[in-house]
């Protein structure tokens, strides 16, 4: 399977690493950034190539890996799904938009390939979604954040509530910092309640999900090292990417 790579930020950089180290069962094979540099970077380290439009790089690929911004899913996708090449997209909040959610699933469908999302920064996604087999009776999303992480500095050590509202809101307003309530939102089926704090006490980025549902009850926490590359993106992230990877050439699947 040929692996192309759309955004070569931080997420592509420990992508290539854990080739470089033997931890991915798939070969990326080309490279694509509106800075060429930073495709060229990357691709050296692995011999891999560096192609120079988004047409050449689904010309080439079996399957593109899509880390750029919510932006270059809306402006690529389309056009990589039409051409029949599977895509893994990262910036997961572009498709809270049902509308163009909709419109990339006939897409899909109309070219028999798939669309995969990794489950990102969170944990419990499985959970979450077994739950839909039953009634969910709430869900919400609390994300506290280091300042820097969110691209700001606070005086003092009092934490900010930066946001409170719906999902849908949350990834207009935060674009690069909450693609993890759109996961959360896509696999239980409902806008979910997120609230988004400013906390210069911790230097993790930490995300809790609590859930009630016919099931039980559902309570995670997971503190996220970032990304030394970019503050905003969690190291996890970018592990659930070459887990999800490394599952699409394995025979024996597990989890939903």
């Amino acid at each position: 399977m040929k692996i192309g790579i759309m955004g070569c930020g931080s997420i592509a950089n420990t992508l290539t690493n854990f080739q470089l180290n033997g931890k991915l069962n798939v070969k990326l094979s080309y490279f694509y950034d509106i800075n060429r540099n930073n495709a060229i970077n990357l691709a050296k380290k692995i011999d891999a190539e560096v192609v120079d439009t988004i047409e050449e790089l689904i010309e080439r690929s079996d399957l593109i890996l899509e880390a750029a911004a919510q932006s270059a899913v809306r402006n690529s996708v389309p056009k990589i799904l039409e051409n029949g090449v599977n895509v893994i997209i990262m910036s997961v909040g572009a498709l809270m938009d049902s509308e163009f959610k909709n419109h990339l699933e006939r897409l899909a469908d109309e070219s028999n390939v798939k669309i995969y999302l990794p489950t990102g920064a969170i944990t419990g996604i499985d959970t979450v979604k077994a739950s839909t087999m039953g009634e969910i009776e709430s869900i919400s999303l609390t994300t506290r954040k280091p300042p820097v992480s969110l691209g700001m500095t606070l005086e003092g050590n009092e934490e900010k509530v930066l946001f409170e509202g719906k999902a849908s809101e949350a990834v207009n307003k935060f674009p690069k910092n909450i693609n993890v309530s759109s996961t959360l939102s896509l696999a239980s089926g409902i806008d979910v309640d997120v609230k988004i704090i400013a906390d210069p006490k911790i230097d993790k980025n930490t995300h809790e999900i609590h859930l009630k549902g016919s099931f039980g009850e559902l309570i995670t926490r997971t503190a996220n090292v970032s990304s030394p590359d970019n503050p905003k993106t969690s190291m996890l992230a970018a592990f659930s990417a070459a887990c999800l990877l490394n599952k699409l050439s394995k025979t024996i699947q597990i989890g939903s």
